[in-house]
């Protein structure tokens, strides 16, 4: 079967952004004089919950503080999160946060041969945008028919509600598509969407299991940064492209016809 639509998660997958988003929500925590600092493995034990603001009720939860401070904080929640967009798309403006290898490749070439681009993210719409316009162009919002983002669905991955959404957007099958993801969260959402899945994991998600996936990759490489041998055997070649993947899904399909 070809392949009909690319769909990306954002955070980890389009871009390494987890440690800019935590240098922002520190930041966003100093405006509103919460003397918070989420260390690098702090963060680390926060990405378990999806969503910016579910992480701080996560956080507020877990304080030693009366259930009246609790209530207080959970009720500034939304307005420090919104600091905290506002100051992760400064540094995104700034060009502190690339877009990983093979990202734009991949992209551009999906473009030439026809085939469907979508996000499916628990970040903000406006987080994609930034981060679009300031690594590749600022028409690349146009290149996705889709970008279903953040709170517009009852639950956030694990669940796949993002997914459906986006597979219903784009008017196709599941078994057409390929999703990219980076967490074990992300896939799980994918997979119980019926999505193939291609996993890279950062170092934020290195550690979680990945069963399941159609690959298991640390990047989807370039020709001047080429996998390494390992996972060249994994992925079929170099760097991962449109024939890569089709094999990928197809050799899945065989395997699973067998």
């Amino acid at each position: 079967m070809s392949i009909a639509a690319l769909i990306f998660d954002f955070d980890g997958t389009i871009a390494d952004t987890e440690e800019a988003h935590r240098q922002a929500f520190n930041a966003a925590f100093l405006e509103h004089s919460l003397f918070w600092n989420w260390s690098q493995g702090r963060y680390g034990e926060l990405l378990g919950v999806s969503g910016g603001k579910e992480r701080i009720l996560a956080y507020v939860d877990g304080l030693a503080a009366s259930p009246e401070e609790k209530a207080r904080l959970a009720g500034i929640a939304p307005l420090v999160h919104r600091t905290k967009t506002r100051i992760f798309a400064e540094l995104v403006e700034s060009g502190g946060v690339p877009l990983r290898p093979g990202i734009a490749r991949l992209l551009r070439e999906a473009r030439g041969a026809g085939v469907r681009l979508a996000i499916a993210s628990t970040t903000t719409a406006t987080n994609v945008e930034a981060l679009l316009a300031a690594a590749l162009t600022m028409e690349s919002r146009g290149w996705f028919d889709v970008i279903a983002c953040g709170d517009i669905v009852p639950a956030k991955k694990p669940a796949p509600d993002i997914y459906h959404l986006a597979l219903a957007s784009l008017d196709l099958p599941p078994e057409s598509c390929v999703a990219f993801e980076d967490s074990a969260k992300g896939l799980a959402a994918a997979r119980a969407a019926g999505l193939p899945t291609v996993v890279t994991p950062t170092i934020w998600t290195a550690g979680d299991d990945f069963d399941g996936a159609l690959a298991v990759l640390p990047s989807l490489g370039d020709p001047d940064v080429p996998l390494d041998v390992v996972s060249q055997r994994v992925a079929g070649g170099p760097f991962v492209g449109l024939a890569e993947l089709a094999k990928l899904v197809n050799g899945r399909s065989g395997r699973a016809a067998a």
